[in-house]
């Protein structure tokens, strides 16, 4: 199993009556359904105002989350990518989480492999072959700053997604406070979650308990598990983890090293963010409180932790990983009790792919409105990740890329130009020849490093701009206007 996704239960859970208790702000999607379903008290919505491509599939099998039950899912192979996008807040933070069941929709026994892709950064692959040969679905999630007004997720065929159909079961994007994993850089780095575990209890925890719906599996091995006589406020902390998740700990007895093997999965060797969750489990009183080291792999990750009945989280922004994991807490000397441990959360450190220059992205969207009929891998970034640029794009290197060519040749495009695309002022070469645009040619003066532009054999009305002959690097033009 991979470590970058978890399991879900294909079985509807009673939901349980909590009332009073809003939803998480962002979108819950439940993907190729017209209908609105319910689970588990969260309301997921019909994609179909976040997507324009795709076909749709139901899975009859019994007993499946109304949520696995349905998908949608990508046939065309010419598309570089397939895109959701959401209105958002340009620099909000968020918690995406795709949703995967194959249920053999396309007739086959394996699911698909393909790649993730987040804003403008190749996120990761999605293999679900394993787990679905269990019975059982998979997700995977993420959390990234918003790096304008919209934020998308998009799926794209790889080396080995061959001529089977991407696809996709739901998908959240959720809307995260300012202090949640707030040491990271969120302009250079996403989070992407390796591992979120509540020791010593037997239940996942997940919404309400979670207002963000983050899912907090049970974590239990050799070591005794104690439960909590006192509450934690979970507003005290950072990350705000559910109070839920601090009811049951992992101990040892007196003056004894407490060992655990977490996370339970082979880590690929790189960064790692990592925050761990103590809490004193006996009944609050002056001796309520219990001292010890903490380690990983060997080495001090904090020293005097002092874990009272009011908690305490301790983090690495960045720590390195590699292969298993192991976590070690040692006794002050003299202490009357041994360490415990409550929960804890590890996410794999993603440097950003980086992202189209704004100016880029408004005009290259304008001018996908203005056109009937656009290729359908024009959605999400323009130009990112490298390989996965609209259909006719291409683009310069670098982590802020800007718009270079825009070629759709004989496309079967129809529609007008924007005056925004006199905003491109990187663009190269702008070929639009063969097509049935129509309307007036827009001011292209803008186009300071514009060297072939054709406009040939369209219904354009009247000439090109005089302005456009002066631009000091053109030396190729084909029009209408002669």
């Amino acid at each position: 199993m991979s470590p970058f996704f978890l399991l879900l239960w294909l079985v509807t859970i009673p939901a349980l009556a909590h009332s009073a208790v809003p939803d998480p702000l962002g979108y819950f999607l439940n993907c190729g359904s017209s209908n609105e379903v319910t689970v588990e008290s969260l309301k997921y919505i019909s994609d179909g105002s976040y997507i324009k491509v795709g076909s749709t599939a139901t899975i009859n099998k019994p007993d499946l989350l109304p949520t696995l039950s349905t998908l949608r899912y990508f046939t065309n192979t010419s598309a570089r990518k397939y895109c959701y996008s959401f209105p958002v807040i340009k620099g909000g933070k968020y918690l995406v989480k795709t949703i995967y069941y194959y249920g053999g929709f396309d007739g086959g026994k394996q699911p698909p492999v393909f790649d993730q892709i987040v804003q403008g950064t190749r996120w990761n692959t999605v293999n679900t072959t394993e787990d679905y040969a269990k019975g059982l679905s998979s997700y995977y999630e993420i959390v990234v700053a918003s790096a304008g007004k919209t934020l998308s997720v998009c799926l794209a065929r790889n080396a080995h997604t061959g001529s089977s159909s991407p696809f996709i079961s739901a998908l959240e994007v959720k809307s995260l406070d300012d202090s949640l994993y707030n040491p990271t850089d969120f302009t250079k780095y996403a989070l992407v979650t390796v591992a979120r575990h509540s020791f010593g209890g037997e239940d996942f925890i997940s919404f309400p308990d979670d207002k963000f719906n983050r899912m907090w599996q049970p974590f239990k091995d050799q070591n005794p598990a104690v439960a909590s006589h006192s509450n934690v406020t979970s507003s005290d902390f950072w990350n705000l983890p559910p109070n839920k998740a601090f009811s049951y700990g992992i101990t040892t007895s007196r003056g004894k090293t407490l060992e655990i093997q977490w996370p339970p999965v082979s880590l690929p060797s790189t960064m790692y963010y990592i925050s761990l969750y103590f809490h004193e489990n006996r009944s609050p009183s002056p001796f309520s409180w219990r001292v010890f080291d903490v380690s990983i792999n060997g080495h001090t990750f904090f020293s005097n932790l002092n874990a009272t009945t009011k908690g305490v989280t301790v983090y690495a922004a960045q720590w390195p990983l590699s292969g298993k994991t192991k976590v070690t807490l040692t006794p002050s000397r003299g202490m009357p009790v041994g360490p415990v441990i409550n929960a804890g959360e590890v996410y794999q450190i993603l440097p950003l792919g980086g992202r189209t220059q704004t100016r880029d992205v408004i005009a290259m969207e304008d001018l996908a409105k203005s056109i009937q009929n656009p290729p359908p891998d024009w959605h999400g970034d323009p130009c990112l990740p490298k390989g996965n640029s609209w259909t006719g794009v291409k683009c310069s290197n670098g982590f802020i890329a800007r718009v270079k060519t825009v070629n759709l040749t004989n496309a079967g495009l129809a529609g007008s130009l924007p005056q925004s695309i006199g905003n491109l002022n990187k663009l190269v070469h702008l070929w639009l020849g063969g097509n049935k645009l129509s309307g007036a040619i827009p001011d292209l003066s803008g186009l300071k490093e514009l060297e072939t532009l054709h406009l040939e054999n369209n219904k354009f009305q009247g000439p090109i701009p005089p302005s456009t002959k002066k631009l000091p690097k053109l030396r190729e033009i084909h029009s209408d206007f002669q």
